[in-house]
């Protein structure tokens, strides 16, 4: 007798490790769940088929902005004290840039980098980067401050100012 009431308790723990299971996943819970089971007025809203694609070739699309960035040609910034433009493909200009950098007196380049168009330089105990970057009409040379901004302090504009009067003759 005492093998019947061991396999019992097997039994027993078994089919309540079955019903604790079954009643807590709730996969035999009837009626609607996720979103449909909110009111209409609550629904997230959805998107008809039809405003995926225009219907029209006259329909415009919006472009992204990294899209936009990449297909149409880079433009010169605004005009301002922070950068000029000459023509002249950015490689030449990069070059021409490096000379003209070297005979001013006082500005020492830390470090350059021809694929990015930028010159690392310490000038009037001021560190920037003189930046050129191609654009329709030719190659725009700008000053940047670390932060990212323009740099448009004196002893940028006042370096710059001295480029362009090399980068003119």
């Amino acid at each position: 007798m005492r093998q019947s009431v061991s396999a019992i308790r097997v039994l027993s723990f078994a089919i309540l490790a079955t019903a604790t299971l079954v009643g807590t996943t709730g996969c035999f819970k009837r009626g609607v769940k996720g979103d449909y089971a909110l009111a209409p007025e609550v629904r997230p809203l959805e998107i008809p088929p039809d405003l995926n694609a225009p219907g029209n070739p006259a329909a415009q699309v919006p472009v992204l902005a990294s899209q936009a960035a990449t297909s149409a040609p880079a433009q010169a910034p605004a005009a301002n004290n922070a950068g000029f433009t000459i023509p002249g493909s950015k490689e030449e200009v990069f070059g021409k840039v490096g000379t003209a950098l070297e005979s001013v007196e006082g500005v020492k380049i830390a470090s350059k980098a021809q694929l990015l168009g930028s010159f690392d330089v310490n000038y009037e105990d001021n560190d920037f980067l003189v930046r050129v970057v191609a654009v329709e009409a030719g190659a725009y040379i700008s000053a940047v401050d670390p932060r990212g901004l323009p740099a448009t302090g004196p002893a940028p504009t006042k370096l710059l100012g001295e480029l362009k009067a090399k980068l003119a003759q």
